[in-house]
């Protein structure tokens, strides 16, 4: 059962958007969720990980990669998707600078069956070092739809650090859409956690990463209400 308070939350998303709105930018500004965890010692406790589709893109600007196969990349040029294909891994000839470089032009990356299971050999360990290993793309799927399902995924992952953060939405979004994505991130993080919600700190924050505005939101209490906002130094 979800103890996410809904209508503090809804005045919360209901805050940043309005904000947002009042100064008009040529952009469009990112909602972040950040959520930090207790009672867990990454040093002992089993890491886990974690990725689920939102139901509503939060990032459709997100860059995505398409090393591809022969078809496939005439796939990608019809749907102006950026793609590399054999010849031009081969090219990067293992560098390792070179491949840090593709990996942080591009948020993900997808691959044809082809292509992926060569991707060692071609890159070296660089993608998946950086956490960007390909996802594979089958002949039978539509191409368009598995670039949206990509941008769609968020992913959870306990590493050195306490605090989850992912993006959830954007400002250019309805409410109702943003709502819908934090509740399913939340919801979805719990499910991860040995001991669901008392592994969760009190409050979490959403935030535009333009604006600097942060609305910090008690998740559960008697008396449910706005705890407070303030501005990012």
């Amino acid at each position: 059962m979800s103890k996410l308070q809904s209508d503090v939350l809804r005045e919360s998303i209901t805050q940043i958007v309005s904000d947002s709105r009042e100064k008009k930018r040529n952009f469009t500004e990112t909602i972040e969720l950040q959520i930090g965890l207790k009672n867990y010692d990454p040093q002992k406790d089993k890491r886990f990980s974690g990725s689920v589709k939102l139901p509503h893109i939060p990032r459709p600007k997100m860059k995505v990669c398409m090393l591809g196969d022969a078809q496939h990349v005439e796939e990608a040029e019809k749907i102006g998707l950026d793609w590399m294909d054999v010849e031009g891994l081969k090219k990067m000839n293992k560098n390792k600078k070179l491949v840090k470089k593709l990996a942080k032009k591009y948020h993900a990356f997808l691959a044809s069956e082809a292509i992926i299971k060569q991707i060692p050999r071609l890159l070296g360990p660089g993608l998946n070092k950086a956490g960007k290993f390909p996802t594979l793309v089958t002949h039978q799927e539509s191409l368009e739809s598995k670039v949206n399902e990509t941008k769609a995924m968020v992913k959870f992952q306990l590493k050195k650090v306490l605090c989850m953060g992912v993006a959830v939405g954007n400002c250019g979004m309805e409410e109702k859409q943003i709502f819908q994505n934090v509740q399913l991130s939340v919801n979805f993080l719990v499910s991860l956690l040995k001991k669901n919600w008392q592994n969760l700190m009190k409050y979490m924050r959403l935030f535009s990463f333009q604006e600097n505005l942060v609305v910090c939101i008690q998740l559960w209490n008697t008396r449910p209400g706005l705890e407070g906002s303030f501005k990012d130094n």
